[in-house]
């Protein structure tokens, strides 16, 4: 084997760690979700500000975190995204001790600026450690490592959040001043110990990705690339700006419907359990994801990537049409199913969208991150329709994305002439 294989190798299997961190830190926010909505005692809309604020920063920190890549290189943002992300966790601890919703906020905002500087430098460097052709399969499989994070975070994690029963503020107040005490308390540990170890696991693989020698790939000439090509120039390409719509509408949904699943399975029509064994279910959703991007990978070697996210795109619309009009065991596990066809949607829609844009990358790879505000947006608007109608029937929305999807992945992510492609300098 070649030494550049060899290293290319060992690249791919660190980055795949840090994409199991992060998906372990995101899916995290569907626990925090029910946790504070009782604690502080608020509506869906109010809650829904968690994934509000948390992929809200991805349209605020996306343009600064390209020119921190630009400037810096993918390995050393890589571990200022993992520090930052770090400094985030360690936030929550005085959160919890308060407790402050509006900390809350302020430090899922800094944890949430650190991954959006992983997003932007380590899916394009997946992306370019390879053959162009691969690069669909590259990144399906590192985002199935991030779909492990996802899996199990909620299953090992969620039940010490949500371990502490939830007392209204007219019950607390009628207890006595010691036994408050002791639940404030117990509140705030189910949240602060899981935090603080995940800041020092961040801080350590930050430490581990420095002393790690990464190829440098384009490093070299990224600097000089993204301060010469503007925002303008790459919009021009329609498969990108088409890409933008599908990555805001994909995340949007998948953020939205993680976010009410435990609500939503815990509900007597549906599954009638408790929240601290929904959380478990919401395992299983994240699990098909991983399940679904180890097997996309693999027959994105041998079926067109396009075909493969429109047919997923419809499966996912189909099982959202059969949890609206169903209860029970039907409707739950529909909607858990979807995680399965979600699987290879991101990486897919990201990889078509950079697709022959050359020197081009790192500014569309920002505009792209910058997308994935749609998980702010997309479940506060399903909140505010849950307050109006009701879980079940919002889940609408999500499924009005997935049509979008589908034609994406059929027509929107072709390129239309030959001339759209940028071809790097230096290559024919």
């Amino acid at each position: 084997m070649k030494r550049s294989d060899m290293s290319s190798g060992s690249a791919l299997a660190v980055l795949s760690i840090i994409f199991f961190t992060w998906g372990a830190l995101t899916s995290l926010n569907d626990v925090l979700i029910p946790h504070l909505k009782a604690v502080f005692e608020m509506n869906y809309a109010q809650t829904m500000l968690i994934q509000f604020t948390f992929f809200s920063t991805y349209l605020v920190m996306s343009v600064p975190a390209g020119k921190v890549v630009a400037w810096f290189g993918y390995k050393q943002s890589i571990v200022i995204g993992l520090v930052v992300a770090g400094i985030g966790a360690l936030a929550f601890y005085p959160a919890a001790r308060i407790p402050s919703y509006p900390l809350f906020l302020l430090a899922l905002f800094v944890l949430a600026s650190g991954i959006t500087l992983l997003q932007v430098s380590a899916n394009p460097y997946i992306s370019l450690l390879g053959a162009p052709r691969g690069a669909p399969s590259r990144l399906n499989l590192a985002q199935a490592l991030n779909s492990l994070g996802h899996t199990l975070a909620p299953a090992l994690v969620g039940p010490l959040i949500l371990a502490v029963a939830v007392v209204g503020s007219a019950e607390l107040a009628q207890l006595p001043v010691a036994e408050q005490l002791a639940y404030r308390t117990a509140q705030a540990e189910s949240v602060q110990l899981p935090y603080l170890g995940l800041a020092v696991g961040l801080f350590v693989l930050a430490g581990l990705v420095y002393l790690f020698r990464l190829p440098p790939l384009t490093e070299a000439t990224e600097r000089a690339d993204h301060q010469r090509h503007t925002f303008a120039e790459v919009l021009r390409h329609r498969h990108l700006r088409l890409g933008v719509i599908g990555i805001f509408l994909y995340v949007g949904a998948e953020v939205a419907i993680g976010s009410f699943l435990i609500n939503y399975i815990a509900d007597p029509a549906i599954g009638a359990i408790d929240a601290g064994t929904a959380a478990r279910y919401v395992s299983y959703y994240w699990g098909g994801a991983m399940v679904g991007r180890f097997i996309g990978s693999a027959l994105m070697k041998k079926i067109d990537p396009r075909l493969l996210l429109g047919l997923f795109a419809i499966a996912a619309t189909a099982l959202l049409a059969t949890t609206i009009s169903t209860v029970g065991a039907v409707a739950m596990w529909s909607v858990i199913a979807i995680g399965l066809f979600n699987s290879i949607m991101f990486p897919t829609i990201f990889t078509l969208g950079i697709e022959g844009l050359g020197p081009l990358t790192s500014k569309a790879s920002s505009l792209l991150v910058m997308a994935i505000v749609g998980g702010a947006v997309v479940p506060l608007l399903q909140g505010l329709l849950a307050d109006r109608v009701g879980v079940q029937l919002a889940f609408a929305l999500p499924a009005l994305c997935y049509v979008y999807i589908a034609w994406y992945g059929f027509h929107g992510s072709r390129r239309v002439d030959v001339a759209d492609a940028v071809v790097p300098a230096g290559q024919p």
